[in-house]
């Protein structure tokens, strides 16, 4: 991993990006981590970047992880059940 400040990294953009396909950069500003640029190299990698921030889709899984803390949730098969039935219903 690398570490640079942002003014050399607004200057050299382009090699920067070149450079995180192998490995990522921590961007400081006036000595102090700010920022971190890394490399996609999946289209899914922005996918799941974009989640992990995403503080709607974070919201959701805390709920979630406290719906099944409190009811103990569900079997898996009785999931996968519930599953098939949707798709099922959808295509009806």
């Amino acid at each position: 991993m690398k570490i640079a400040p942002l003014a050399e990294v607004k200057d050299k953009l382009s090699a920067y990006v070149s450079d995180v396909q192998k490995s990522p950069v921590v961007i400081t500003k006036n000595g102090k981590p700010v920022a971190l640029l890394t490399g996609i190299t999946e289209d899914d990698d922005i996918d799941s970047l974009l989640l992990a921030y995403n503080p709607r889709f974070l919201e959701i899984l805390r709920e979630a992880r406290a719906r099944v803390q409190k009811t103990g949730g569900i079997k898996q098969k009785d999931f996968w059940k519930q599953m098939a039935q949707r798709r099922q219903a959808a295509r009806k």
